[in-house]
């Protein structure tokens, strides 16, 4: 044990007085901070010049109640008459916009002229343009068909799911449950994909430089594989966990100061998504309860969620870890057959990602079920599906696959491990690896 934590103590000291360890531990929040001040100037940038729009609207369609001018979204309508020729030369406007007469009230389809000498527009402006003008012709159609807009209004009905349990399932569950526990589920789900990637590849690296360097050959000399092995792996364990730890207190900092800075409303920002995707801004706010989803974030059971997501970050590190540090010890000097050796880890983590997906829609499907059992994909699948609170045969079973599965996988990758880091100038090939699985110590 008192070599083992030597080990641990020189790869955690190693890493953490690195210049690259620190620059990269602070900058991230920093370039975070910096993309969201970014972000918000440029949601809050509306252009160096209003677009002034003449309007021809000879079939009427706008009213004869309609104001002339007409200011929305940075752009400003002008009711004109005349043709098009009698303003092209018209340095007021910016363009001309006819609206032509409307054959077919029952119609959906209705195109408007655009005349201007710009080239492309963008999908920005043109996306404003369009729905402005499809307000102005469902009011043109309410009118023509002799309907009350505040009737027609009343047509459309939010429709809130309520759920009610039946036996021993959980009682009160929301919509907003639902919303808060796919949003953890995929939180949890990426940050699974990137520890294991990030510091799988960092042990892997770790590895190989000291085998390439000749240094493990003295290492071993003192210390049997298997702790040195192990040393790597928890040694950047603890590297990562400082650096989420300084993560988690300069990012909330960061946040909250770039939003000052920049300025960002959030307002501001939903409503420009919603012109973008066309959805009502006006039902969305209706559908947002902040209280709601306050209280359901406080009402997830923390207690089970926590201590299990740890379980599962411990157990994924851990067994995705020694592998990596198993083929890192098998490696050479050719890239492409270190690629071929290290694409057989890598997939199972890109496919959990892929699978994540679905799981948050639909945690209780087969898929989920299935998936969050086997240890390859369960520390990924199954923080994903804990907010929805799967059974607790399920949570205990994968667990203890989990946990049999890092002592195997350890033990397989130390046995490769302790002749890896040794073999120089071999071509590794699958079959060269399962030899050394057999070879006495």
């Amino acid at each position: 044990m008192e070599k083992l934590w030597l080990i641990i103590k020189r790869e955690y000291s190693s890493r953490v007085k690195k210049k690259s360890f620190i620059i990269t531990t602070l900058l991230t929040p920093i370039a975070i901070g910096l993309f969201m001040i970014a972000a918000g100037l440029l949601i809050n940038y509306e252009g160096e010049e209003q677009r002034h729009i003449a309007v021809l609207d000879d079939a009427n369609i706008l009213g004869t109640d309609s104001i002339n001018i007409k200011e929305e979204n940075g752009l400003t309508f002008e009711k004109v008459t005349g043709s098009v020729n009698d303003h092209i030369e018209n340095e007021k406007f910016n363009a001309i916009l006819e609206l032509p007469p409307i054959a077919q009230l029952k119609s959906k389809e209705y195109t408007v002229k655009y005349h201007s000498s710009e080239g492309i527009l963008g999908i920005g402006l043109i996306n404003k343009i369009e729905n402005e003008k499809e307000k102005n012709i469902y009011q043109y159609k309410a009118d023509a068909f002799g309907f009350n807009k505040d009737s027609l209004e009343s047509l459309k009905t939010q429709v809130t799911l309520d759920r009610e349990s039946i036996g021993d399932a959980p009682k009160n569950i929301s919509s907003e449950a639902s919303i808060i526990a796919t949003g953890i589920g995929g939180a949890m789900g990426f940050i699974m994909y990137f520890a294991v990637f990030l510091y799988g590849m960092m042990v892997m690296r770790s590895v190989t430089e000291e085998k390439t360097n000749r240094i493990v050959e003295v290492m071993v000399s003192s210390v049997k594989p298997f702790q040195l092995m192990m040393g790597k792996i928890i040694g950047v364990a603890l590297v990562g966990l400082t650096q989420v730890a300084i993560w988690a207190i300069l990012i909330p900092i960061i946040f909250f100061i770039a939003i000052a800075v920049s300025g960002i409303d959030m307002t501001q920002a939903q409503d420009m998504q919603s012109q973008m995707g066309g959805v009502d801004i006006k039902e969305l706010e209706s559908q947002f309860n902040p209280a709601k989803f306050v209280q359901e974030i406080f009402n997830q059971n923390w207690l089970v969620i926590i201590p299990l997501f740890i379980i599962y970050f411990i157990g994924g590190y851990m067994m995705y870890s020694s592998l990596f540090a198993a083929v890192g010890s098998a490696m050479n000097d050719d890239l492409s057959e270190n690629q071929s050796l290290t694409l057989p880890i890598t997939l199972p983590v890109i496919a959990a990602l892929y699978m994540m997906f679905s799981v948050v829609q639909n945690p209780n499907s087969s898929m989920a079920v299935w998936a969050s059992l086997v240890p390859f994909f369960s520390p990924i699948i199954m923080p994903a599906r804990l907010a929805f609170e799967p059974p607790l045969w399920q949570i205990v079973l994968s667990v203890v696959i989990l946990i049999a599965s890092v002592i195997f996988f350890v033990w397989l990758s130390a046995r490769i491990y302790r002749v890896g880091i040794l073999m120089y100038g071999k071509k590794v090939t699958f079959k060269e690896l399962g030899k050394w699985l057999f070879y006495k110590d």
